[in-house]
């Protein structure tokens, strides 16, 4: 009942083209979050959808029915936006009752519906409370509150936990998702922070300068990047990059020189590894590795369960006495907190063989997702 499609949606602002040519579709009862840098239209897609924005070109569809031309009033939407804005004046009950007041509900059925949003949200006893006597949970689920008692084909929020302490959002973007698969209704989430996205979503819709970079279930983003924003982007802290070239089976860069068996290449390549699949040589724990890079520890930041150590790499060709750090590349390696390591220690790392991502240095498009192994000789 709640499908959301838009089909070539464009909007643009004078000679700024903030959202291009913008093609997904949103099952009914699906949780996608749009993500992506600020200002990349993520917000502005939204809006389009909700009719608070008119598109420049295209059309938006919900449930099958072209809404293109509908006020928000008639699309059957509900919003939760950053600024909670409740009315300061009206107690929880309200605030929550509102909507349903304007569009002339009956009093049998606005208690029954608020009184369903409230054991949703676990409000019990806060309905006479002003909205200055709530914490910022509370008003925040107060706001939320508001928006499913009309009973909404669709959710759209905008950045609705962005005002609240670390902690705080962590519970919240937990009760949203109870709440949204206790309703199983759709919902389309804004946000800058892919922690949020890759954790509560079904399907994440990454954008960037207004154009749709990818869209697919969390992990697929994460370990199938469709292009290097993806890869960059998804992930944190962010995949470490290397330039270099693809020719007769092997990619060669400045610091480090590895079979890349079945890559159909020739030509200037970008190699993607993640921080956790750089392995020192000495760690029994690695899978199957290629490559190996000489480099000397720069920073090392111990953050609990894992480490982070920044490398200084040593160009791969140098002759012992010309050793240097490469200029180009640095790496981020992410390892047990029981590794031992020291700055400025002189070690050798390689690379996760089935983690190894190549991306066409020109277009920025993937190549390949994993290294094939070399085949075993028979004898």
């Amino acid at each position: 009942m709640g499908s959301v499609r838009l089909e070539n949606v464009t909007k643009r602002y004078s000679d700024v083209t903030a959202v291009d040519d913008m093609n997904i579709t949103i099952e009914d009862g699906e949780f996608v979050s749009f993500v992506g840098p600020s200002g990349c239209g993520k917000s502005t897609t939204l809006e389009m959808i909700g009719g608070l924005t008119t598109q420049s070109e295209g059309s938006v569809y919900i449930d099958g029915t072209d809404v293109t031309d509908l006020p928000p009033k008639d699309r059957n939407l509900a919003m939760v936006f950053q600024n909670i804005a409740l009315f300061p004046h009206m107690d929880v009950f309200d605030n929550m009752s509102y909507g349903l007041r304007i569009r002339g509900a009956e009093d049998e059925a606005i208690e029954r519906r608020v009184d369903e949003a409230v054991e949703t949200l676990k409000l019990e006893g806060m309905l006479d409370r002003m909205p200055s006597e709530l914490s910022g949970g509370q008003r925040q689920r107060v706001a939320i509150g508001r928006a499913i008692v009309r009973d909404p084909e669709v959710f759209l929020m905008d950045e609705p936990l962005a005002n609240l302490d670390a902690k705080l959002r962590v519970h919240m973007r937990t009760e949203l998702q109870r709440i949204q698969r206790k309703l199983g209704v759709t919902a389309i989430y804004v946000t800058h922070d892919q922690e949020e996205a890759m954790t509560m979503s079904d399907r994440v819709a990454i954008i960037n300068d207004g154009e749709l970079q990818q869209i697919a279930p969390p992990l697929t983003c994460y370990e199938e990047p469709t292009n290097v924003f993806v890869a960059g982007f998804i992930g944190s802290p962010s995949m470490n990059f290397l330039e270099g070239t693809v020719a007769d089976g092997r990619f060669e860069s400045e610091i480090v020189s590895l079979d890349a068996p079945g890559v159909d290449a020739s030509t200037d390549v970008t190699l993607g590894i993640r921080p956790e699949d750089i392995y020192p040589v000495d760690d029994h724990r690695a899978p199957t590795t290629v490559g190996t890079v000489r480099a000397e520890v720069d920073v090392i930041e111990p953050i609990g369960e894992k480490m982070f150590v920044y490398l200084r790499p040593e160009a791969a060709d140098s002759p012992v006495e010309e050793r240097g750090r490469a200029e180009r590349d640095s790496l981020l390696m992410s390892v047990s907190p029981e590794t031992e390591l020291a700055e400025d220690e002189a070690i050798e790392v390689a690379f996760d063989q089935s983690s190894i991502h190549l991306f066409d240095a020109a277009s920025g498009n993937a190549l390949v997702h994993g290294l094939e192994r070399e085949p075993t000789p028979t004898t």
